[in-house]
């Protein structure tokens, strides 16, 4: 049932990412997206998840327009994950690097193995990890965005964990794959529709300045929220204790 809910994407078959890969990332999404109800991200590397942009091909190439089209796709796959209606999970187990944190950090669930650790040591060869920054940034707390792309030093799993990139860590691969499928289930239990609406709105109000603002609008979301039928649904059935059947439609 999970694997027919949910989609598992290896997003990069040579941990490092190209205009090639986030184009079809990108493409990918939007194909499958109608029958997404959740999208679970990983490498099929067992010691890397990403470790971000291909700096030979950035080496190589030195036309502006190109270099410009690389960050702009890599742009897009991220503020595509935020847009999706569905939980984006990410499964670490290894190195996350520079875009490769970026990646991560732009996620709406991290899950990590103990060995994973993240940097962002673009200014270690020159190149500083403005774009990574922007996600890692509003992840994690200042200093520690501070403290990793002015040192490029990477920090463990649990230093991940306590500065808000990381939401959980397993003891093995094996553990790690067990509590996503749990997390899955939880998601999937839920109707597709209040998540959408959910994950819509919350990225929404973090990015509102007035506090008043966004209680208002939020009132305005719950609101709304109240007059779906899956709403009413889940109502009905927790006051009259039984299981909700959604519809998972917009209605």
């Amino acid at each position: 049932m999970l694997q027919e809910l949910n989609h598992h994407f290896e997003l990069m078959e040579k941990q490092c990412i190209s205009p090639t890969t986030t184009s079809e990332s990108t493409s990918k999404t939007n194909e499958e997206q109608r029958l997404l109800r959740a999208l679970v991200i990983s490498s099929n590397c067992e010691k890397i998840f990403s470790s971000g942009h291909d700096l030979k091909e950035l080496a190589e190439n030195n036309d502006r327009k190109y270099h410009q089209l690389i960050f702009d796709e890599c742009t897009k796959l991220m503020l595509r994950m935020r847009d999706l209606p569905v939980p984006v999970i990410c499964q670490v187990d290894g190195l996350a690097a520079a875009a490769g944190c970026q990646f991560v950090a732009s996620c709406d669930i991290v899950l990590a193995t103990e060995r994973s650790h993240f940097s962002t040591p673009g200014a270690n060869v020159g190149l500083f990890c403005s774009t990574p920054g922007i996600a890692v940034a509003r992840s994690v707390h200042r200093r520690m965005a501070a403290y990793m792309l002015l040192t490029g030093r990477p920090i463990n799993a649990n230093e991940a964990l306590i500065s808000g990139l990381v939401t959980c860590i397993s003891p093995s691969v094996e553990a790690l794959h067990s509590q996503t499928e749990s997390i899955l289930e939880s998601i999937i239990a839920k109707p597709a529709s209040v998540i959408a609406l959910g994950k819509q709105f919350l990225f929404k109000q973090l990015e509102m300045d007035n506090l008043a603002d966004a209680y208002s609008q939020g009132s305005k979301v719950m609101v709304d929220n109240l007059s779906m039928k899956d709403c009413q649904e889940g109502i009905d059935a927790f006051l009259k204790k039984r299981q909700p059947k959604w519809t998972h439609s917009n209605e």
